[in-house]
């Protein structure tokens, strides 16, 4: 069968995320992170050499380029362009779920702060 399914509980966990590495698994063109973030947690300012998708699910993300901030809650995505400085932070009272697609088959990430 050409269908792979996974157990999100199987994937590896990171800070705030369980990680879905697109070259781990047969070559995959992307990386999907499952975010579960407390209020006040979320990557610092970062930027990656290609575009990232972020689809808000529950809560609130407070989503900057540096010097703007913009908060999208749940039905809401952004698009950050490959090289666009970005970080996000849980200004909620609860839990922040988020599904952050990385068009690339690996992270490749440089962080600013």
């Amino acid at each position: 069968m050409a269908i792979s399914v996974l157990d999100l509980e199987e994937l590896p966990r990171d800070v705030i995320s369980r990680d879905f590495v697109g070259e781990k698994h047969g070559g995959v063109g992307a990386c999907v992170l499952y975010v579960d973030a407390k209020p006040g947690d979320g990557p610092r300012l970062h930027r990656h050499p290609y575009a990232e998708i972020l689809i808000v699910l529950e809560g609130t993300s407070t989503f900057t380029d540096g010097a703007t901030t913009i908060e999208v809650g749940p039905g809401h995505m952004a698009v950050v362009d490959a090289g666009q400085a970005h970080g996000f932070v849980n200004r909620g009272q609860s839990i922040l779920r988020q599904i952050d697609i990385h068009l690339s088959p690996r992270f490749i990430t440089e962080w600013l702060e």
